[in-house]
């Protein structure tokens, strides 16, 4: 999200999570100023190889909930954020996968992050608009709760209904924007209508296991 008015909208839809990117290169960059939202949406700042000190400086001018590590983030440096942090902000450690990925990397972070975000290898750490081969998560064995993320939008609808997987969320974005960090109010809302009740069952069932 990038602007004011286009922050409230859709923050009228009242999702989960909305994103922040504080990685400069990005065409999405905020740097302004997040109206104020009610407290169910978790502002999340998505960040790229950046410092601890420095995340921890966004988390308390911006007010954040969760933060996003989209680039190389180590095992280590997890821990030393969340040993910075307030334990109630959620980490969401990012990994781009692509046939080759291997699962058995990801049990090391699993004591230092809340959730897994799956994402398309591509040549950008992130928002590259396309989708990854999701039979590749199959091969995903870990309990830790998972955003599906990669150029979803809505024809990729009936493809995520059919899917048997702990997934906690959808993560969303450049295919819901009319340019850059302004999404298309509707055509969230389409996709949150058709899409959210398969969500919520798939949040009840694997809270269950």
């Amino acid at each position: 999200m990038k602007y004011p008015e286009n922050i409230l909208e859709v923050g009228s839809l009242l999702p989960d999570y909305m994103g922040f990117i504080f990685w400069e290169k990005s065409a999405r960059y905020f740097d302004g100023t997040i109206p104020e939202l009610i407290k169910t949406i978790k502002k999340t700042g998505v960040f790229v190889n950046e410092t601890v000190e420095n995340i921890a400086a966004k988390i308390n001018k911006y007010d954040l909930q969760a933060v996003q590590l989209h680039g190389k983030e180590s095992v280590d440096f997890c821990a030393s954020l969340k040993e910075k942090i307030d334990s109630k902000i959620e980490i969401i450690k990012v990994f781009s996968v692509g046939e080759d990925f291997d699962f058995e990397s990801l049990k090391p972070f699993e004591a230092v992050c809340d959730y897994f975000l799956f994402d398309t290898k591509g040549k950008l750490p992130g928002g590259n608009g396309t989708t990854f081969d999701w039979k590749i998560l199959e091969n995903y064995k870990s309990e830790k709760p998972f955003f599906l993320s990669g150029g979803i939008g809505i024809e990729e609808i009936p493809a995520i209904k059919n899917l048997k997987l702990p997934i906690y969320a959808i993560d969303v974005n450049s295919k819901f924007e009319i340019e850059p960090g302004l999404k298309n109010k509707n055509l969230l809302r389409k996709f949150q209508k058709t899409l959210k009740p398969e969500i919520l069952n798939l949040k009840q069932e694997y809270n269950e296991l």
